[in-house]
């Protein structure tokens, strides 16, 4: 099958096109003819080697972490889907792969497609909706009537978070751009700031939950914006040794990521506050309850742009500026 994978990490390095063999298919697999995948930064830093600690992938590596596609196959303990199951999913970690024609998934893992996107939209789903479910709905236990900021509202996660606050029944507040003040505000945002003329840190106050996909000092000026007893969760890190328990990782990699973390876990607690980090795990029921929610006109999916197969490159390099609104989308058949 034809693929685009990594010979070795490389920062900023272009991905090879090439052939690789059709992934094996286990009994608790199904096998996933391609139709469209999304690009995320993660795909990025993944290629630019910044998590071969965390992800110890043997190379070649195909990249690609969000899928939308057919079932072609199914192994002989798979009962929940059939060949023509039209579906979705974000591969677990250690199977990442949907920059290619085919790849093959534990059952677990796979939802079947929203019917109202086409399987451009439902590619760009996945990672960034569940991103938001396990930040919003596990990790913060979001309440009708919390305040909540999402940083990069107009961004992949922000643009589906908010729209998940906002079903949840909270008071939402984001940052942006002023060119994106219209999409953000159509999406649910109660309040919005442009970061490039305001301190958010200085206009929000007694906020119960802060959810940053941006860098240190971000990230510390978002302690300001919390009440105490309030919960700030990034996904961009540092990594937490709960993140590591998680992830199956020994006592030293748990001492290692408590370390990252040690100075901002200790700023959050001398406000009284939490930290915490979040890699998103794949989760097929999950998705079937986002669907749900698409299905139900909760959520609307944001798709910037969409690129043939071919130029995959040119996807991830466009992700890359950082301009994209919502999600970029390659359509592989």
């Amino acid at each position: 099958m034809k693929a685009f994978l990594i010979d070795r990490y490389a920062k900023g390095g272009a991905l090879r096109f090439g052939e690789s063999p059709v992934p094996e298919l286990r009994e608790n697999d199904v096998m996933v003819e391609v139709h469209a995948a999304s690009v995320n930064p993660l795909d990025a830093k993944i290629r630019d080697g910044e998590f071969k600690l965390i992800l110890p992938y043997r190379l070649p590596l195909i990249l690609g972490n969000d899928v939308a596609g057919v079932v072609v196959r199914v192994g002989s303990s798979v009962r929940g889907f059939k060949p023509g199951d039209e579906v979705y999913a974000r591969p677990a970690q250690d199977r990442i792969g949907t920059f290619a024609e085919f790849i093959a998934m534990n059952e677990a893992d796979v939802a079947l497609k929203p019917q109202n996107l086409t399987m451009e939209e439902a590619a760009s789903v996945p990672l960034v909706a569940l991103t938001a479910w396990q930040a919003l709905v596990e990790k913060a236990k979001l309440r009708k009537g919390q305040k909540v900021l999402i940083h990069a509202g107009s961004g992949g996660v922000g643009t589906v978070a908010i729209q998940l606050a906002k079903y949840l029944g909270a008071h939402v507040a984001t940052t942006t751009s002023a060119a994106n003040v219209d999409l953000v505000k159509s999406l649910g945002a109660d309040v919005v700031v442009d970061y490039k003329k305001d301190d958010f840190e200085k206009v929000l106050q007694g906020y119960d939950v802060v959810l940053s996909s941006l860098g240190k000092d971000t990230l510390e000026k978002s302690l300001r914006v919390l009440k105490p007893g309030g919960k700030l969760i990034s996904i961009s890190g540092p990594p937490d040794a709960a993140f590591a328990r998680q992830n199956g990782s020994g006592w030293l990699f748990q001492l290692l990521m408590g370390l990252l973390s040690f100075g901002i876990r200790r700023k959050s607690k001398r406000r009284g506050v939490s930290y915490s980090f979040l890699f998103m795990a794949a989760n097929g029921v999950q998705l079937g309850k986002i669907a749900s929610l698409i299905e139900a006109g909760a959520i609307r999916v944001v798709v910037d742009r969409i690129f043939p197969f071919q130029n995959t490159n040119e996807a991830l390099a466009y992700v890359e500026t950082g301009r994209a609104k919502g999600k970029v989308v390659i359509a592989v058949k």
